[in-house]
């Protein structure tokens, strides 16, 4: 008998070549095999009845095969083949395309289900290339799985079979209790209905049961890391008067920065080591809560360091640091890759000796020459573009420091729950007063002309803009796309021949990347032309305009961060989009960034059109991790599942009790 554990080689059936075939499916066990979850299932529940004439239908239909026609050449690698069959009185002709063994292995009398989309007329039914199922299949839901080359869905769906009629047990995970009021069915019958069931809600309360097993499994794990934070506590920080540090600044931070402001103070204040996460849309004032939390934690005669992911977006942040604390005894300094010689040693020499409060730099931080005298805070921006290695080397030149990380990437709450399920998180959805929405439109290339004459006015009037495209060079271009390389050529030649042009791009050396933004930074270069290399980091309020060339290649997340480089000031922002695209998804996509300016919103809907993706960045070896999780439909279960783990790893049931062991081993 078989276990959850077995090589999957000693399935009846596989063997080891067909065994390396399922090790490309990252299945090598018959438990991670009982795992592989059917994607939908075809409904041959019912046959269907012709004389109801479904036409455009996806129907099955049981028919008997009375004739085989030749086969017939089209043209060169294409071959037709017409099979005649005979259902409720009428004739059914089923066209096969480069199907010779399929049409072979039908034969002449036998009944088989046909299952397509049926078309036809008054007499005569019609199919084109329809599944054929045997017959004995009908009165039941055939699940189609995940395949891949040498492994089709039906010899999964049939080695599947085989290891459910020969497994010893499938192990239950979750107490009976649990089970009994979350109202969810047993994993051994959700395991054996999933693959086989015999209606659409059997299938529904199977999945249901094994999503919550997942996500319970995923958000104990999650709870675990933090209640791990709790046990590292460290010496509290004293409260701080934050009015001294608003009363300098020329405006009054919103209601959600302040909040943000509160948590972390609480967090600082606590004996729990911080981890906490800020998610602010673009231009929601990120900068001034961690600003706010250097501020903290120098008065508490701690020292504080940033990571910027580029030395464009370090430069701007030291900058704008010395700018918030100039009325204040705040030693601010900067360590790039560009930082070298006496300048470099002094900083570091500041950072060893306590004299430097804060520094600001690049990985260059991460550097074994660069040490503390009393670390307490690190902050990250643009989290996602660091890897969690990089991240915990910082934080690992000390023992006990708070960790405060910060993304301009709003993703829905759901999906927040999973990426960041280790980390508190505060969102900042408030805009600073002042803001005026930009105004976005979508055009089509003929339309270009007429919207780089309305570029060329907001130059005229003194303001600055961007033209971003999606490659760099043309030597990258398959598709006959303009290339930044291309458009900065034609336009410096053409309609902007008389204004300063920047060109950047990722291919750039970093000096010259450097020399390009300061000329825009200070106004002297008019036009930017970019790739997305200036998606995160550059504020510059006098940029007003700015034009997106093949906007349908870049996703609804990545068209927000470009068009948030330009609003930042208090003068009205327009942004122009610019796609001959007709797919109507693409065309919704577009016409979701056009109405609103909310991240939030654009999120949750590049959520509904595109799903959640890989949203871990790659699926864990072993035990299936959130592969089944639907971000939209299993909203309601990602919350529950995560109150639940609160409640096991904070009373410590998950790892003392034993009718949780079945959750404990596999967190």
């Amino acid at each position: 008998m078989l276990t959850f554990q077995s090589d999957i080689q000693f399935l009846k059936g596989v063997g080891p070549k067909k065994a390396e075939l399922y090790e490309k499916l990252s299945i090598t066990t018959v438990g991670e095999l009982l795992w592989h979850l059917p994607r939908r299932y075809i409904d041959l529940r019912e046959d269907c009845d012709l004389t109801q004439h479904p036409s455009g239908e996806t129907v099955a239909v049981v028919a008997t095969v009375f004739s085989k026609g030749n086969e017939q050449r089209i043209r060169k690698g294409l071959s037709l083949f017409k099979v005649k069959c005979k259902a409720d009185g009428f004739i059914l002709n089923v066209t096969f395309y480069n199907s010779k063994f399929t049409v072979d292995a039908l034969k002449t009398g036998d009944q088989y289900i046909f299952y397509g989309e049926l078309n036809g007329n008054i007499t005569t039914r019609e199919m084109n290339s329809p599944q054929i199922i045997p017959k004995e299949k009908l009165g039941g839901m055939m699940a189609i799985y995940p395949a891949t080359a040498g492994l089709s869905s039906k010899t999964i769906e049939k080695d599947i079979a085989n290891a459910l009629g020969n497994i010893e047990e499938i192990p239950e995970g979750i107490p009976e209790e649990l089970l009994a009021t979350e109202d969810l069915i047993p994993f051994d019958q959700a395991i054996r209905q999933i693959h086989q069931p015999k209606s659409e809600l059997e299938s529904q309360n199977a999945r249901e049961r094994i999503v919550f097993e997942e996500l319970l499994v995923f958000s104990c794990a999650m709870e675990s890391i933090k209640a791990d934070r709790v046990i590292k506590t460290k010496k509290p920080q004293k409260t701080v008067d934050m009015s001294q540090l608003w009363s300098t600044l020329p405006f009054s931070p919103t209601e959600a920065q302040l909040n943000a402001v509160d948590d972390i103070a609480n967090d600082l204040c606590s004996t729990r080591v911080m981890n906490r996460l800020i998610q602010g849309d673009v231009g929601s004032g990120k900068t001034l809560i961690s600003a706010a939390a250097i501020f903290h934690t120098i008065l508490n005669g701690g020292q504080c360091a940033m990571m910027a992911p580029t030395e464009l977006l370090a430069q701007q942040h030291f900058t704008t640091f010395k700018s918030f604390f100039k009325s204040f005894n705040i030693n601010v300094q900067l360590i790039t890759g560009s930082t070298l010689g006496s300048a470099r040693k002094k900083s570091e020499q500041g950072l060893k000796d306590g004299t430097v409060n804060i520094v600001i730099g690049t990985h260059a931080l991460i550097t074994q020459s660069v040490e503390f005298k009393n670390l307490q805070l690190v902050i990250t921006d643009e989290q996602h573009r660091f890897g969690v290695a990089q991240r915990a080397k910082l934080a690992a030149k000390q023992e006990q420091v708070n960790t405060l990380v910060m993304s301009a990437t709003p993703i829905p709450r759901t999906m927040s729950l999973i990426v960041y399920g280790d980390l508190d998180i505060s969102v900042v959805n408030q805009m600073p007063k002042g803001r005026l929405p930009i105004k976005t439109y979508l055009i089509d290339k003929p339309k270009i002309s007429r919207a780089l004459g309305f570029v060329k006015d907001r130059l005229d009037e003194g303001c600055q803009g961007y033209i971003v495209c999606p490659l760099v060079e043309d030597g990258e271009n398959p598709n006959g796309l303009m290339s930044a390389q291309e458009a900065f050529e034609q336009l410096s030649k053409g309609a902007f021949k008389d204004y300063k042009l920047g060109l950047i791009h990722g291919k750039l050396k970093q000096k010259d990347k450097d020399e390009v933004m300061s000329s825009f930074s200070q106004g002297e270069t008019k036009l930017l032309v970019a790739t997305t290399v200036v998606e995160v980091g550059v504020d510059v309020p006098n940029a007003v305009v700015m034009m997106i060339l093949n906007a349908e290649r870049f996703g609804l997340s990545q068209l927000h961060q470009l068009r948030g480089r330009v609003g930042r000031g208090e003068i009205q922002s327009t942004c122009v989009l610019v796609s001959d695209n007709k797919s109507p998804t693409t065309v919704e996509r577009l016409k979701t960034i056009c109405k609103t300016n909310d991240g939030f919103k654009i999120a949750n809907e590049d959520l509904r059109l595109r799903g959640g993706g890989d949203i871990l960045g790659q699926r864990q070896h072993g035990t299936p991790f959130l592969q089944n999780i639907d971000l939209l439909d299993d909203a309601q279960t990602i919350e529950k599942s995560r109150k639940i783990a609160e409640i096991l790893v904070l009373e410590g049931k998950i790892f003392t009790e034993e009718r949780y062991s079945g959750i404990a081993l596999k967190v």
